[in-house]
């Protein structure tokens, strides 16, 4: 007979704020927007470079795509891709197929041609919107257009700024279409779809760290709950509100920014580079954030960056960080930059919609990636079987339930089966990361199960090792990967990635290697020690400014067996 779960220590946090879950709204984003233009037509919804498109203008934006779009024949159920960086078009997009009742598919620009034909197939995408400087070279590097593409829509940043039309690209295989040829004559009434809150809205890609990346089926309710639950330690204002992320929309965390600001009626900055971190300060200093996002590696371009002593982040309330770890020094300077106790760790994944555990305001700890959010429930369990709840400060897989939980992986029952189980009488999400719980219910990150290495029957989780070695003044970035052993079966050698400080680039490599030995000897465990050091200039990152582990496995696979 399978144990009881254990009494929530979380609760009693819940109780002491005075917190509870969030009622969930049955309008989908569609509905948001239209009644937002209804009672405050002129707020402003959506900054881009220096025009401000209002929530009048982006109801009207999204009826005449949601025409343009089933007059290319998309209706309830058929897939469209949004290949574009975050320009209006990609948040005009994401409403408009709220209102057509159809599936949306964020597609990353940073996708090679064969990428990009696995997800159009994959998802089934009909209907493609992107830029030509973008599809052009990419659907003439596949090997054969997916059948199921019958159209692109190509688009411009210039098309919402009132530049001159772009040319129509010649592609092959499919209908080629303009943004500034379909947009202009499109009625600006659209009797919009109803969707039912368990419908899939979007199917976004998961990073493909193990295999072909794989969709995510997240639903009306999974998108729309998701930033209600994290508002309800820090409720929004009813005006006034600017959402500032550097997160790209076809990753799930700068989706649910633009969604949660869209619902709630903020304006959103939209930031096209994530790396252009003067035009993120730009935009900023004209419209100072009441809440940001991004992952440690923005925080830490932006505290670097000389512009953003200009911003005033007096009326920031909240700066969420996920993704990645974040260390005491680099926490210690970027609230320096922001304020005392604006920022909060984050936590989830694709699967998730995208958090599940905050760490809320007022009651952060530093070390921890927060409690569960009011409406979810996450829990430690064993990681040899997934059925035994482990012991508080006992590490096992994180797993968690609740209506942020994705609907499953698209075309994949297999691989859903093993992600989503049943246990207590719910669905829960086995999430691969490996974490503890502490007695106040806090969840205590230590590592992805892929990155958690086994050296000599020891697990060794990377990322204690590299939060120890960001105190070596001569380090700025480490990543820790494992490499099989050639010499004992089964288990792995520590090797470990070096970005050197710029005060550091020109000292001896030999010398360097001997003062990271020593200093990890003296301060972990002998099988924790790195076994292989390998400096290179610039650690690899992805899209969204995470290091790229996935890069470097491979480097020191090849390194290993070279």
């Amino acid at each position: 007979m399978t144990a009881e779960l254990s009494p929530a220590p979380w609760l009693r946090i819940h109780r002491e704020m005075g917190v509870e879950p969030a009622p969930f709204d049955d309008r989908d984003l569609g509905r948001c927007v239209a009644d937002h233009a209804h009672t405050n037509g002129s707020a402003p919804a959506l900054r881009f470079m220096q025009r401000t498109f209002s929530y009048g203008e982006l109801d009207e934006l999204a009826n005449r795509l949601a025409n343009v779009l089933t007059g290319l024949g998309v209706g309830r159920g058929d897939v469209v891709g949004v290949h574009l960086p975050n320009l209006p078009q990609y948040a005009i997009a994401v409403v408009a197929i709220a209102r057509v009742g159809c599936v949306g598919s964020g597609v990353s620009p940073l996708l090679a041609p064969g990428e990009l034909q696995h997800q159009i197939r994959d998802a089934g995408i009909s209907v493609l919107l992107s830029l030509p400087e973008l599809i052009a070279p990419a659907l003439a590097g596949m090997d054969a257009v997916p059948e199921c593409l019958h159209s692109v829509v190509t688009t411009a940043p210039g098309d919402c700024l009132g530049a001159p039309p772009a040319l129509v690209p010649s592609l092959p295989g499919v209908a080629a279409h303009t943004w500034s040829e379909l947009m202009p004559g499109a009625a600006t009434t659209f009797d919009a779809v109803a969707s039912q809150p368990d419908d899939t809205f979007m199917i976004q890609y998961t990073g493909g760290t193990t295999g072909r990346p794989k969709g995510a089926m997240l639903s009306v309710r999974t998108l729309l709950s998701n930033p209600r639950m994290t508002a309800v330690y820090l409720p929004w204002e009813d005006a006034g509100e600017v959402v500032a992320t550097a997160f790209p929309m076809f990753h799930v965390a700068g989706l649910s920014f633009v969604i949660g600001g869209l619902a709630l009626g903020a304006q959103v900055l939209l930031i096209p580079d994530p790396r252009d971190i003067e035009h993120f300060c730009q935009q900023m200093i004209a419209c100072p954030p009441t809440r940001m996002g991004g992952v440690p590696t923005v925080y830490q371009m932006l505290v670097n960056h000389p512009t953003s002593r200009q911003i005033d982040f007096s009326r920031l309330r909240t700066a969420a960080t996920g993704a990645a770890p974040l260390t005491g020094e680099d926490r210690t300077r970027i609230e320096a930059l922001l304020g005392q106790g604006k920022l909060c760790d984050v936590f989830g994944m694709t699967e998730t919609g995208p958090v599940h555990t905050m760490n809320p305001p007022g009651r952060i700890k530093p070390d921890a990636v927060g409690i569960p959010l009011p409406g979810a429930d996450t829990r430690i369990v064993d990681l040899e079987t997934g059925a035994g709840e482990m012991p508080r400060g006992e590490p096992g897989e994180i797993i968690t339930s609740g209506p942020q939980v994705m609907q499953g992986y698209l075309n994949l029952p297999d691989e859903s089966a093993r992600a989503l189980r049943q246990w207590h009488g719910r669905t829960w999400m086995y999430t691969g990361d490996v974490g503890f719980m502490d007695d106040e219910g806090y969840i205590h990150l230590c590592d992805r199960a892929k990155d958690m290495l086994i050296v000599g029957g020891y697990k060794v989780f990377s990322v204690e090792v590299e939060d120890k070695l960001a105190d070596l003044a001569a380090i700025e970035r480490v990543a820790v990967v494992g490499t099989p052993d050639p010499v004992r079966a089964g288990s792995e050698v520590v090797h470990l990635f070096v970005q050197l400080a710029p005060q550091a680039a020109d000292r001896d490599r030999t010398e360097l290697r001997q003062e990271i030995t020593g200093f990890c000897r003296a301060n972990m465990s002998p099988y924790k020690v790195p076994k292989v050091i390998e400096f290179i200039p610039e650690l690899p990152l992805t899209p969204v400014g995470k290091i790229d582990k996935k890069v470097l496995r491979e480097q020191a696979r090849r390194a290993a067996s070279g």
